[in-house]
């Protein structure tokens, strides 16, 4: 016997199962960017390495480990995206989007990393971010900010997660406050841990991300970043402030927040949950104003943020709330002759009569028993009964799977009855 072929480690199927409750999270947070006039963009998967290695920074855990990497046919390095943004702005100066403009996109799909696998982080996950251009005032940083909030209340979640917010200023002020904190980590070097004696030498900002409680009672007495920002970036950051405090919004600001990639100044922030463990971080973003120069557009102000999907799918499970729509409304059940050829047709014009309604034949013949036992599996709502009578006569028995009664109707009664009762 040949041997079963598996999903790659850390690529994971999605089961029919449990699509209901994917379904349900892309449709609440596209219905709320759409609710704030957000436009869709798509970019491709597999874009060129160097993209990632201009964007991300060369020194990056992720362009140094995690990216999936190759040469194709004609010997261009290509790389599977590990993020969303550096495409983005790709395909903004690719075609023609950016310069004097102003555009705000939304975006949602696969990204990949080669990384540890574990509870809600893979090596192909899932996410969905929104990115705007254009603007540089700390009006769209709010109103970023806000959609996200909205978007946990809709999900049913607002309780369950907390904003950490911070300002890490303009690239001069982050390289003064780089220096300082190089100093500091100095006098304490023998006592960090090998990851952060190497981020140290290259990306020293990103050992206040340290998870290593010895490191962070040493970061206690560590320069804050706050004390080094210009005078336009504490402005910006106090108008925020005042923003969200006006909007109702609860933020704690955290000066140890400083996000894992290159590209982002000024603002950036987190929302953070207990209700994963220690993958807590469930959507996160800021501004990027630099960037699109950076990739060889012309000065362009950005912001943006994004959220993965399979950390907010697990909290969703975790908190019980999955209260999906089942696949199925509606199960046609026939039996007798002739009564499949009119069961398909009265089914046919149930779709049409009542947009949205999910109908399901019955297909394989057996007992009603078996037929509604079926429709239970399925987690239909209603069966619609057609035998020899029924077609005979132009009827349909309709039956209640929630506990009604069963009632005999007119074919041509059915679809208002269906939508007094989905």
């Amino acid at each position: 016997m040949a041997k079963t072929i598996q999903a790659i480690r850390g690529m994971n199927d999605c089961l029919p199962s449990q699509s209901p409750l994917w379904q349900k999270l892309e449709s609440t947070i596209k219905n709320v960017v759409s609710a704030y006039g957000y436009s869709e963009v798509r970019m491709p998967i597999v874009e060129a390495t160097h993209l990632f290695s201009r964007a991300i920074g060369e020194v990056t855990d992720v362009v140094e480990k995690e990216m999936y990497t190759f040469d194709d046919r004609n010997g261009d390095s290509l790389t599977l995206r590990p993020e969303g943004t550096a495409g983005c702005v790709r395909a903004g100066i690719e075609n023609g989007l950016l310069y004097n403009q102003e555009h705000r996109l939304w975006y949602i799909g696969p990204m990949f990393r080669h990384e540890r696998p574990q509870k809600g982080r893979y090596r192909q996950f899932h996410q969905f971010g929104v990115e705007v251009f254009g603007l540089n005032g700390p009006d769209v940083d709010a109103e970023l900010i806000m959609m996200t909030a909205r978007m946990w209340r809709e999900l049913g979640i607002a309780e369950h997660v907390r904003l950490e917010l911070n300002s890490i200023g303009s690239p001069q002020a982050r390289a003064n406050y780089r220096q300082a904190l190089v100093d500091f980590l100095m006098q304490h070097e023998s006592v960090l841990d090998e990851d952060s004696k190497r981020r140290m030498q290259t990306n020293p900002l990103r050992v206040l991300d340290t998870k290593n409680a010895d490191i962070q009672a040493i970061l206690v007495d560590a320069p804050q970043l706050g004390d080094y920002l210009d005078d336009e970036s504490k402005q910006h950051f106090a108008r925020l402030c005042e923003l969200l405090d006006a909007a109702g919004i609860e933020y704690q600001v955290n000066h140890r927040l400083v996000r894992g990639l290159d590209y982002y100044n000024r603002t950036v922030f987190e929302w953070i949950t207990d209700s994963l463990g220690a993958q807590g971080t469930v959507c996160g973003g800021g501004r990027y104003d630099g960037l699109v120069e950076q990739l060889g557009g012309k000065a362009t102000p950005a912001v943006g943020f994004a959220m993965g999907l399979e950390r907010l799918v697990l909290m969703l499970e975790n908190l019980n709330q999955d209260d999906v729509r089942p696949a199925v409304d509606v199960y046609m059940v026939t039996a007798g002759e002739g009564a499949m050829a009119v069961g398909m047709k009265l089914a046919e014009r149930l779709r049409e009569q009542v947009p949205g309604l999910r109908v399901m034949s019955h297909f394989g013949g057996g007992s009603f028993k078996k037929q509604f036992k079926r429709a239970d599996k399925v987690g239909a709502s209603v069966a619609l009964v057609l035998g020899e009578d029924e077609v005979a006569n132009g009827t349909v028995a309709l039956k209640d799977l929630k506990g009604g009664e069963q009632q005999t109707l007119n074919q041509d009664e059915i679809a208002a009855s269906l939508k007094a009762l989905i």
